[in-house]
């Protein structure tokens, strides 16, 4: 019997708690063997296997250069949520979690890497706790919860405070998915799911939030490592962070933020963090963990 045949008979009940890639099929959850071979060889050729946890987060992350920048590559079904990879395409979500997942995968003792490895990887970061039951509410929307979350797990570590002086964010909902359900997929075709995540949301905005202000970036930067993953706090109300990238120590002795944007339209090393920030007005500074 096929696989898909096979998946069609089981109960929902029981098909809730298998891993949710068995049940979508692979044309959704995994896009681009082939750029995903290529930049496995290159990682097995180079042996960045023994490089450091965050520089090999960088090396993946500039392998991935010049990728297209695509919106909402993690809404792929109108109910059911599963581990998913998109090589033809990139937000500045699943950039920085395709090379944090990468960077976890090469390090495994494996002659051969598969898409289930990747995926294994992004299940583990994306979602709470690291599983995915197929729910939409599985997955963790939130950078702030997503930082939290995987330093609670010892996945990263949460060192914005390490990093420079913070500031305390305060007089801030956190609560712009359920205020817009209309622009989420999964919440347009379920909204009864909107109330649930309003809870997760209120949730959040109990814990407090320290960022590194903008002005104080500079003084911060010598501290900053490659690979480390960057949170941009923003002024926008209704959401602490609004974009996320990738830290890169390049040869002039700087740290450029390597993120997939929505500006250039691909995935890019952009100005120096501080420059970077300064040419935003709705940046309010930034948060930092760090892969280990």
């Amino acid at each position: 019997m096929k696989r898909r045949t096979l998946v069609s008979l089981v109960p929902w009940a029981l098909l809730s708690r298998l891993h949710a890639a068995s049940y979508l099929p692979p044309e959704r959850t995994f896009i681009g063997m082939e750029r995903f071979e290529q930049i496995v060889a290159q990682a097995q050729a180079g042996n960045w296997r023994v490089q450091p946890m965050g520089r090999r987060v960088a090396l993946f992350g500039q392998a991935m250069r010049g990728t297209k920048y695509v919106a909402w590559t993690l809404e792929i079904d109108d109910h059911v949520e599963s581990p998913s990879v998109n090589f033809h395409g990139l937000d500045c979500w699943t950039f920085f979690e395709v090379a944090l997942g990468l960077a976890r995968m090469i390090g495994r003792p494996k002659r051969a890497f598969t898409p289930e490895d990747l995926l294994r990887e992004i299940e583990r970061t994306r979602y709470r706790g690291g599983v995915c039951r197929g729910n939409y509410l599985d997955r963790i929307h939130y950078l702030d919860e997503w930082f939290t979350d995987n330093a609670a797990r010892g996945h990263v570590r949460y060192i914005t405070a390490q990093i420079g002086p913070v500031t305390r964010l305060t007089g801030r909902t956190n609560d712009e998915m359920s205020l817009n359900p209309g622009l989420y997929r999964y919440l347009r075709a379920n909204p009864a799911l909107v109330p649930a995540l309003n809870r997760i949301e209120r949730r959040l905005e109990q814990v407090p939030f320290d960022y590194i202000p903008k002005a104080r970036v500079a003084e911060c930067e010598p501290r900053i490592q490659d690979g480390d993953i960057i949170g941009i706090v923003t002024h926008r109300p209704r959401v602490f962070c609004s974009h996320v990238g990738l830290a890169l120590r390049t040869s002039d002795g700087r740290c450029r933020l390597m993120h997939a944007s929505s500006t250039a339209k691909k995935v890019i090393v952009d100005k120096a963090l501080p420059d970077y920030l300064a040419s935003v007005k709705a940046h309010a500074g930034i948060v930092v963990a760090r892969p280990v």
